[in-house]
C-alpha cells in the first residue's frame, strides 16, 4: 500500500501539479495585497469626499453589513484577470515548452471528431471505421 502511494507521488505530472499550486498560492498573496493597497485606494477614490469606498448603503446609518462595495467587487475582478494572467504566463506557458522539448504536446487542440449517422453520437475518432456506441460502419473520412 506504501509502495503504491510513493510511486504515486514520485510520477512527474504530481510533482509539477504541487509546485504549481505552491507557486501559485505564492503569487495569489502578492496579487491579492497588490489589489487592497493599490486598486482599492484607487478605485475608492472615485467616489470622492471621505466616503468608506465606491459603493451604496442600504438603508440608514453606517452598517456596513447594508453597505454595497462595488469597489471591492470591482478589486476581486482585477485580481481574478491578474491572476489568471500570472498562472498562465509563468506555470502554464513555461510547462507547454518543457513538455514540448520531450515531444508531447499539451494544452493543445482536440483530435478531430465525427458524428455518427445511425446513432448520432458526435465524439467518435475521425478515423473510426464503426461507431463504439451502435457498431454501424463508419463511412471513410477524405483526407483535405
Amino acid at each position: 500500500m506504501l509502495r503504491g502511494l510513493k510511486n504515486f507521488l514520485m510520477r512527474g505530472d504530481v510533482i509539477v501539479v504541487a509546485v504549481g499550486l505552491v507557486v501559485a498560492l505564492a503569487f495569489s498573496g502578492l496579487i491579492s495585497a497588490f489589489t487592497t493597497d493599490i486598486i482599492n485606494p484607487i478605485v475608492a477614490r472615485f467616489q470622492g469626499g471621505s466616503s468608506n469606498g465606491l459603493g451604496v448603503q442600504l438603508g440608514s446609518g453606517n452598517n456596513p453589513k447594508t453597505f454595497l462595495d462595488f469597489g471591492a467587487f470591482i478589486s476581486a475582478i482585477i485580481y481574478f484577470f491578474i491572476f489568471i494572467a500570472v498562472v498562465y504566463f509563468l506555470i502554464v506557458v513555461p510547462y507547454k515548452a518543457v513538455q514540448a522539448r520531450r515531444g508531447q504536446v499539451v494544452f493543445g487542440d482536440p483530435a478531430p471528431v465525427k458524428t455518427c449517422p445511425a446513432c448520432l453520437s458526435s465524439d467518435l475518432p475521425a478515423a473510426a471505421s464503426k461507431c463504439k456506441y451502435c457498431g454501424t460502419d463508419q463511412p471513410a473520412t477524405t483526407a483535405a
